[in-house]
């Protein structure tokens, strides 16, 4: 993991621990539930969590990915589309592409009829990559916002100089935020949504996925809301 990341997890840690970050320990010492036991996390992301930059089925599969596979069954969906939101009431969104107005509009509403949803969106990402600027399958380098934050009361800034790439989300009232604006928590109406001003956190090495504790605990929060 590279410095940049670091410290945006040790924001995240900051953020989050607590009971729900202890129930999460609490869970891995116990045991196991079969796959089939598991609740769905829908995963839109363009992030490499799934499979690696190349897509090949050899070394596919990030420590993240195993580290949400331990509480939940990751059903990858490719766009907010309604059919694919409708497979599931968990959603985290990892840095996505620009969806579509329409989609936009079916995650508003899937959120508002009761959805749960986590958002990391990053305004300067520091994820390493081998594929060129302009790419298409590179992950976009700043969060592409097109009316969502704004619809929910929320504003993206980009981070200060000081070598952190976590941003800041600044509430017309409608969120409450947390940790300087690094996490806002709305609720469109009966679902709820968190929104992280990161992703780079995502970025763990092998071993290290115990770092992720505290994404997870906010997993569970939304999940049992």
């Amino acid at each position: 993991m590279t410095r940049a990341p670091r410290r945006a997890l040790v924001l995240l840690v900051a953020a989050l621990l607590g009971a729900a970050a202890l129930a999460v320990v609490t869970q891995r010492a116990g045991v196991a539930p079969s796959a089939r036991d598991k609740p769905v996390l829908l995963l839109l992301t363009s992030l490499p969590l799934v499979f690696g930059e190349q897509f090949a089925l050899e070394g596919g599969g990030s420590p993240a990915l195993t580290a949400l596979e331990t509480r939940y069954r990751v059903v990858p969906v490719s766009a907010s589309a309604p059919a694919e939101l409708a497979r599931g009431r968990l959603l985290l969104m990892a840095q996505p592409l620009a969806q579509t107005a329409e989609n936009l509009v079916a995650l508003d509403d899937w959120v508002r009829r009761g959805g749960h949803l986590m958002l990391l969106a990053d305004p300067m990402l520091d994820w390493p990559s081998e594929r060129p600027l302009g790419d298409m399958l590179r992950p976009p380098p700043a969060f592409a916002d097109t009316g969502l934050l704004a619809h929910w009361g929320l504003r993206l800034i980009g981070p200060e100089s000081g070598g952190s790439t976590a941003g800041q989300l600044v509430s017309n009232g409608s969120c409450e935020t947390a940790e300087d604006g690094a996490i806002a928590r709305c609720r469109p109406g009966k679902g709820r949504a968190t929104i992280i001003a990161d992703a780079d956190f995502l970025n763990v090495e092998p071993g290290e996925e115990e770092h992720l504790d505290p994404l997870m605990a906010e997993l569970d929060r939304l999940e049992n809301r």
